[in-house]
């Protein structure tokens, strides 16, 4: 584990501040992760509220727990992006439908307006957009089960 050459904390607002090699505070920078699905721990980047990088991070793991989970903190409060588990049922196999999923965060019902809204990422991975913008991750479509699969396909 490499120390970086920066510092990251919170101040009372609960605000991050960033204090780079030249002592400079940056109150209010927040990190941002370059691949959020395909790399979540990997290539973190530290922005200020001008969006200027200020720092690069290769790999969550190469820094102290400290500083990691402050960062995961962060990162966390502003990624929202459930991953579907199961697909439970649609309304209609026609768009736009009501969806019934069960994610990582618990039973949940969205619209999706049409099928151009479900997006192919590195295979398996799929991204789907409900109507008020929510995105939702199926890391690996063929690891549903069959139920869900046969749903799946009907809009793919």
């Amino acid at each position: 584990m490499t120390e970086p050459d920066f510092q990251l904390s919170r101040n009372a607002f609960g605000k991050l501040i960033f204090i780079g090699p030249d002592g400079c505070p940056h109150e209010g920078v927040v990190p941002v992760r370059a691949f959020p699905i395909a790399a979540p721990d990997q290539g973190i980047a530290i922005i200020d509220p001008q969006g200027y990088e200020l720092a690069w991070i290769d790999s969550l793991d190469d820094l102290s727990d400290e500083l990691r989970t402050l960062i995961q903190s962060e990162l966390s409060s502003r990624d929202f992006m459930p991953e579907i588990k199961r697909i439970i049922g649609v309304s209609s196999f026609a768009t736009p439908c009501n969806w019934q999923v069960e994610t990582d965060r618990g039973l949940t019902t969205f619209i999706l307006k049409g099928e151009e809204n479900i997006r192919r990422l590195a295979p398996p991975s799929l991204l789907i957009t409900e109507s008020h913008g929510i995105h939702f991750l199926i890391r690996d479509r063929f690891g549903l089960d069959h139920h869900s699969r046969k749903i799946l396909d009907r809009f793919l």
